[in-house]
C-alpha cells in the first residue's frame, strides 16, 4: 500500500470535475489522493494531494513541480489503467471516486472493471448526476420512497431485496441477461447478495446517505 488512512479518501481523477462534487466529497475526507493526470484537476481547485499514484503519462512537467516529490509515487506498469494503480494502492474504509465519470466511456467502463477487480476495497464514484459502487454482500439503505435504485451486474449475480418495489429474489443476473435498470425504493432498502459483481446506481443528491451507509458496513468481498 501506498496510503494508509482510518478515515475515508477522495480519489482525483483527470475527467471532467464538477467543483459541487469535490466539495461534497471533502466534506466526508481530508486526505486527497490523486490518480495521474488528476493531479491536474486537484492542482487547479488549490489542493496539492497527499500522493499521486499512476504511471505518469498524462502530468505536465509544470505540475510535477507543484507537488512535493515524496508524494509522486510512480507505477510504471501499462496492463491497468490509473484508476485501478491508485485503487490497489489504497487502504482506507472508503475512497471516494471523482473526476472519474462523464469523460471516456472506455475509461469510464474500466473503471467499473477495476472496482469489481478490487471488491475488497469500499469505493464510492460520484458523478454529476449518479453515484456508482460495487455492492458489499449486504447493505441498507434509508432511502425516500420512489428514490431511482438501478442495479447492473458485472457478472452473474442473485440476491435477495427488502424494500425495492420490483423485489429481485429469484432473479439470476448477468450483463448479458437480466439487468435492473430503473427499480425504485419504496422506503429503507436493504440488498443482499450471493456474489460479486453488482453496480449500484444511484441519484447523486443521495451522497451522504450512501457515503454513511457504507461506512457502516462491516462485510466485503475477496479481491478477485
Amino acid at each position: 500500500m501506498i496510503v494508509h488512512e482510518l478515515e475515508p479518501i477522495v480519489l482525483i481523477g483527470g475527467a471532467s470535475l464538477n467543483n459541487r462534487d469535490l466539495d461534497a466529497c471533502l466534506k466526508h475526507a481530508t486526505r486527497v489522493v490523486a490518480a495521474d493526470g488528476g493531479a491536474l484537476n486537484s492542482i487547479k481547485n488549490g489542493i496539492t494531494p497527499d500522493a499521486v499514484i499512476g504511471d505518469m503519462d498524462s502530468i505536465s512537467a509544470e505540475i510535477l513541480r507543484q507537488i512535493p516529490q515524496d508524494r509522486i509515487h510512480p507505477v510504471t506498469e501499462q496492463d491497468s489503467t490509473d484508476f485501478d494503480k491508485a485503487l490497489r494502492n489504497i487502504s482506507a474504509p472508503l475512497v471516494l471516486g471523482v473526476g472519474f465519470t462523464g469523460g471516456r466511456v472506455d475509461h469510464e467502463l474500466a473503471c467499473y472493471h477495476a472496482m469489481l477487480m478490487h471488491a475488497d476495497r469500499r469505493c464510492l464514484l460520484v458523478g454529476e448526476s449518479d453515484l456508482v459502487f460495487v455492492a458489499p454482500p449486504e447493505l441498507t439503505l434509508p432511502l425516500a420512497p420512489g428514490t431511482r435504485v438501478s442495479l447492473f451486474p458485472l457478472a452473474a449475480v442473485t440476491g435477495r431485496s427488502d424494500g425495492l418495489r420490483w423485489p429481485i429474489e429469484g432473479l439470476e443476473f448477468c450483463p448479458d441477461g437480466k439487468i435492473g435498470t430503473s427499480n425504485m425504493a419504496t422506503g429503507e432498502v436493504t440488498l443482499r447478495w450471493q456474489q460479486p459483481g453488482m453496480l449500484v446506481i444511484l441519484p447523486r443528491d443521495c451522497l451522504d446517505t450512501v457515503v454513511r451507509a457504507l461506512e457502516a458496513q462491516s462485510g466485503s468481498w475477496p479481491a478477485l
